[in-house]
């Protein structure tokens, strides 16, 4: 059980995003179904864990409560696994491992996980406590239209009673008219708004003077302020990643903002009109496991025959089938039919990035990465270095990000795979990218892009190389690479290709094939890898060596 002791609304916040539960998840249940979970079943998990393609983390100062962290916060939370008196998994739980429709079990689940329940508990400091949040999140994007962020962020994390729904409608119609005037410094004018709210909602703890943070000696109100304001992003990022892949929401990600899906405003609607705004079963703990981990509760639009079918005649209109068809064999139909708009929706995409159509946008896109105009920058640097890759040359460009119906990017690749592959017939090469910086950068992307390299190696038997793409790239990378080039690793396939290169650079080199008179080939791509390889038997040093690759790949179609 955990217990709340906060003013403000709580959310699930681990895994940041949702998918990356359902490996975890699913190694649980395979390794530890039916043991109690203590100290030593945590251990023991994160101790295969780390061994895992998909793991990107360490988990080494404290394995179990790297382990609670994973499992006893959403994949409890949303009622997928029960811990208590054994490891075992829900019929919720299984049904995410094994089905395909995984947005509509996010959805289920999301609309039942409440404040209080018997695995969420406010303490008498806490504020009382009444809500799905999910639930009312989705009222507030429906009532409103959209819901950005930043409203999302000072507004939305308020709303930790239902009762007080219409309150919180009127303090974003003020913001957003207040916003009005002060259209040349917004970000001060947001940060003094969101100060302001925080002041009033911590008034009472405040003026008792109990504003000491966990883990600061720094006891200053603009400490605490801080503090609070830095919890409210995350939760606020956290929401918006999981009604994200609940499939009924979009995400405006120059906007940074939330709207209900068009084809999709029907199913909220009879969503916010048919499920109980009321938390159930807050003291009777087997009765609120049967219920979260009951995959069939609540009950969709997408449950019902009728509109399931007119759904199907709306958004694909020359689709048929048998008068008698199940609703399990019309949601099939739906499934198939959306996939297969979704592909060819991204079939345009490429061909008109072959043509260079989006090249300004693409260059826009990156510099708006680097200036953190975009909500979800990591997502939008994989998309959007794919679309660059397909613009780039020819080969056929596979990116392992996960795209919505519509083809718009939904989540980034599973970390058991390279962000993206690009497969150039006689040779591949493996393009990862990242935001991280710092030693960060290194502890998150440096072993694990070496393994992806080296799996692609072994399994495909073709020359393989890797390109690695960041907005700053730190030096204990640098020297990792540098390293790699030089050392036949077998766990590795041997020795590894791996290219560093600023974001900058590699918008340079976009430039470049822009601005020529012909359409570089795979020939082109390789020959910057091969100087590399030559490279690093000449260089002194690995920032040597780091300098000289930049300097080349700023004129890479020469070589």
């Amino acid at each position: 059980m955990a217990y709340i002791n906060s003013q403000l609304l709580f959310l699930t916040t681990s895994p940041r995003t949702p998918s990356k539960m359902i490996p975890e998840i699913d190694l649980l249940v395979r390794h530890f179904n039916g043991q109690p979970w203590n100290n030593e079943t945590q251990r023991h998990f994160i101790e295969i864990l780390r061994e895992e393609q998909f793991f990107n983390g360490k988990g080494e100062n404290d394995p179990a409560l790297s382990a609670r962290d994973r499992i006893n916060r959403a994949p409890k939370s949303l009622g997928f696994v029960n811990l208590s008196p054994a490891i075992s998994l829900t019929p919720a739980g299984k049904m995410l491992l094994d089905s395909k429709y995984q947005d509509e079990i996010f959805l289920r689940q999301l609309l039942k996980f409440q404040i209080p329940s018997p695995y969420h508990k406010p303490t008498v400091k806490a504020t009382a406590f009444c809500v799905k949040p999910y639930l009312e999140i989705l009222r507030l994007i429906r009532t409103l239209g959209s819901l950005t962020f930043d409203e999302l962020q000072i507004f939305g994390m308020q709303l930790t009673d239902w009762h007080n729904f219409a309150s919180i409608v009127q303090k974003i119609n003020r913001f957003r008219i207040a916003k009005t005037e002060h259209p040349q410094n917004y970000r001060t004018f947001k940060i003094n708004y969101l100060l302001d709210e925080l002041k009033n909602v911590y008034a009472t703890r405040i003026a008792q003077g109990e504003i000491k943070t966990r883990e600061s000696n720094d006891l200053s109100l603009n400490k605490f302020l801080k503090t609070q304001a830095s919890n409210t992003r995350d939760y606020a990022d956290a929401c918006f990643r999981y009604l994200r892949a609940t499939g009924v929401v979009n995400v405006s990600n120059t906007g940074k903002s939330l709207s209900i899906a068009g084809e999709r405003i029907k199913d909220v609607d009879y969503l916010l009109k048919t499920v109980d705004r009321n938390p159930c079963f807050i003291n009777e703990e087997p009765l609120y496991a049967d219920y979260l981990g009951n995959p069939k509760l609540p009950k969709l639009l997408t449950d019902n025959r009728k509109a399931l079918i007119e759904r199907l005649n709306v958004e694909f209109k020359t689709s048929s089938f048998p008068k008698n068809a199940s609703i399990s064999d019309l949601k099939n139909l739906l499934h198939d039919l959306s996939e297969r708009r979704k592909n060819a929706l991204i079939a345009n995409q490429v061909s008109e990035l072959k043509n260079y159509q989006s090249y300004d946008q693409i260059q826009e896109t990156f510099h708006q990465i680097e200036r953190n105009e975009l909500y979800d920058a990591p997502l939008m640097l994989e998309w959007n270095t794919w679309r660059a890759m397909t613009m780039l040359n020819g080969g056929r460009i596979q990116a392992n990000l996960n795209f919505d119906d519509f083809g718009k990017p939904l989540s980034t690749a599973p970390g058991n795979t390279p962000d993206i592959v690009c497969d150039y017939g006689d040779y591949l090469l493996a393009v990862e990218v990242t935001m991280a910086t710092g030693q960060k950068q290194y502890d998150m992307e440096g072993e694990p892009v070496s393994r992806h390299l080296g799996k692609m190696k072994k399994t495909s038997g073709k020359p393989c190389y890797c390109l690695f793409l960041a907005p700053h790239i730190n030096e204990a990378c640098i020297a990792h690479f540098y390293t790699l080039h030089r050392l036949n690793i077998s766990y590795y396939g041997g020795q590894s290709t791996i290219v560093p290169l600023p974001l900058s650079v590699f918008q340079k080199m976009l430039e470049d094939s822009y601005q020529v008179d012909y359409t570089p080939t795979p020939r082109h791509v390789r020959n910057l890898f091969e100087y590399s390889n030559k490279l690093v038997k000449t260089c002194k040093n690995e920032m040597q060596w780091f300098e000289a690759i930049k300097q080349k790949a700023t004129n890479w179609l020469s070589l």
